[in-house]
């Protein structure tokens, strides 16, 4: 039975607001801790109407205050946006606040578009090889004997475990290449999944931190008491993507009958591509479908995600997943 995780983005649903967003987040944190998730993690993105997780290591803060034993990390930290002092520095504080329950993962990805991205940063640089390097100068940031000619405080020394996250070839291959758990976005882009598993698997190098691969995939889940219920639930997420891939991210609309009817062939075919990483139905169809997937790619842990627009049925698929991973 491989470990079940939580992935949120805080999502504000239309007429609401990022503080109602904040205590949805907590109260899902503190029911996924007893329903057994092994971790809770929230991902930095920015300009986006529909996501409050822009502020990542403030929200984690909030998250780890309001619960005991469920580990909780970013998923995650997009490194370009930021100097690696400043998150080594960030989550040296994480660590010393909740030690033995932080996680950082990293992402080489803005979270944004390129306009945003300019503003967080300013120095938007085109070598390929600018976030390997972030990545070792944070690692060592972290390490007993840093380096650096400047120490995190806090910072060195803690015990942080880090992940690398994608959605190509190019994160499997320095997760490998650094011997560091790889966290693939297969949740809303599945183009590369088996590929990239396979190559992370084929060229790993044990390290310090892990002695053998580990990789954990993003899964979309809808569950209800009913099939029907959930394909409706489901259509709240459905129509946010299809908006964010037209370029009209929005806020997340409440759900709509018939709604995949209603679309034109590209945006079907969207939908249906990047359904292939979910489940949506009732108990038993959910527990099959899961079930197919972790036959199909070998996971170790999955990163459920599952936005809907009502918050008690939000809560009632997290438990509902939960409830029939025993049963894989």
């Amino acid at each position: 039975m491989i470990p079940f995780s939580i992935l949120d983005l805080s999502p504000i649903i239309e007429g609401s607001s990022a503080a109602e967003s904040f205590r949805n987040t907590l109260d899902i944190a503190q029911h996924g801790e007893r329903w057994g998730y092994q971790r809770y993690w929230m991902a930095e993105h920015h300009g986006m109407p529909g996501i409050a997780s822009a502020a990542t290591s403030i929200l984690i803060a909030h998250v780890a205050a309001g619960t005991t034993t469920i580990r909780v990390g970013a998923g995650g930290i997009m490194l370009p946006n930021h100097s690696p002092l400043v998150i080594a520095e960030q989550f040296g504080t994480l660590e010393s606040l909740y030690p033995g329950r932080i996680d950082l993962g990293l992402g080489r990805a803005p979270g944004s578009d390129q306009t945003t991205a300019r503003a967080l940063r300013r120095n938007l640089s085109s070598d390929a090889n600018e976030f390997p390097r972030d990545v070792l100068e944070l690692m060592d940031y972290f390490s007993a004997e840093p380096r650096q000619p400047v120490q995190a405080v806090p910072g060195k020394g803690v015990d942080i475990p880090i992940w690398i996250l994608g959605s190509s070839l190019f994160g499997a291959q320095l997760a490998a290449a650094l011997g560091l758990p790889y966290a693939f976005a297969s949740h809303f882009a599945p183009q590369q999944m088996m590929h990239a598993i396979q190559l992370y698997r084929d060229t790993f190098k044990p390290s310090a931190q892990l002695d053998k691969p580990y990789v954990m995939l993003g899964f979309n889940v809808f569950a209800a008491d009913t099939d029907d219920e959930a394909q409706f639930l489901a259509t709240s997420w459905q129509q946010s993507f299809v908006n964010l891939r037209s370029g009209r991210p929005s806020r997340l609309p409440p759900p709509l009958r018939h709604y995949l009817e209603q679309l034109g062939p590209s945006a079907q075919d969207l939908l249906q591509h990047v359904l292939s990483c979910s489940a949506i139905g009732a108990p038993d169809t959910v527990a099959g479908q899961l079930k197919a997937f972790i036959d199909k790619t070998g996971a170790d842990e999955l990163m459920i995600t599952s936005n809907m627009f009502d918050h008690a049925a939000r809560l009632r698929s997290y438990e509902i997943t939960a409830q029939v991973r025993g049963t894989l």
